[in-house]
């Protein structure tokens, strides 16, 4: 028998979420955020419901999503941010550790802790993934983090 199928409409969350995004590429990050929150409070999340973190940068979110997840006071974290290859590996560094520190947040916590950072080779495909042909990933981030609220949900 299963716990959660994904099948089963999604009652209104109840509880906060927060949003952490990166003020870097805000041009494409700010893009993600407008599809997360828009998809939260379509999903019954009231508006008021939904607190957004700004860091500078994709390599601070971690620290945030953490102290966030810690806090007790929501029941999901999203984390939204743009890393676009260099020409230097900068970015693969900072990828690796952040989805590593993100994940293990999520499970010491127990809060799910939604990993909306693109990652991505150039410009070109971030802005796609922002709500361009390729969808928008803070949209689907968002509908993960209901999803996964649910679920949490039902197992407790």
């Amino acid at each position: 028998m299963a716990i959660y199928d994904g099948k089963e409409s999604l009652v209104p969350p109840q509880g906060r979420f927060a949003i952490v995004v990166s003020r870097y590429h805000r041009d494409i990050t700010g893009r993600l955020l407008d599809g997360a929150r828009q998809t939260l409070v379509q999903g019954g999340v009231p508006e008021e419901n939904v607190d957004t973190a700004w860091v500078p940068g994709a390599w601070e979110i971690p620290l945030v999503a953490d102290s966030l997840a810690r806090s007790g006071n929501y029941v999901a974290i999203l984390t939204l941010g743009a890393v676009i290859r260099g020409e230097t590996s900068h970015d693969q560094h900072i990828n690796r550790q952040v989805s590593q520190t993100l994940g293990e947040i999520a499970i010491e916590s127990g809060v799910p802790v939604l990993f909306g950072v693109l990652t991505c080779d150039t410009p070109e495909q971030a802005i796609h993934r922002s709500g361009g042909n390729q969808g928008n990933k803070g949209t689907e981030c968002a509908e993960a983090a209901l999803e996964m609220v649910a679920l949490m949900l039902k197992i407790a």
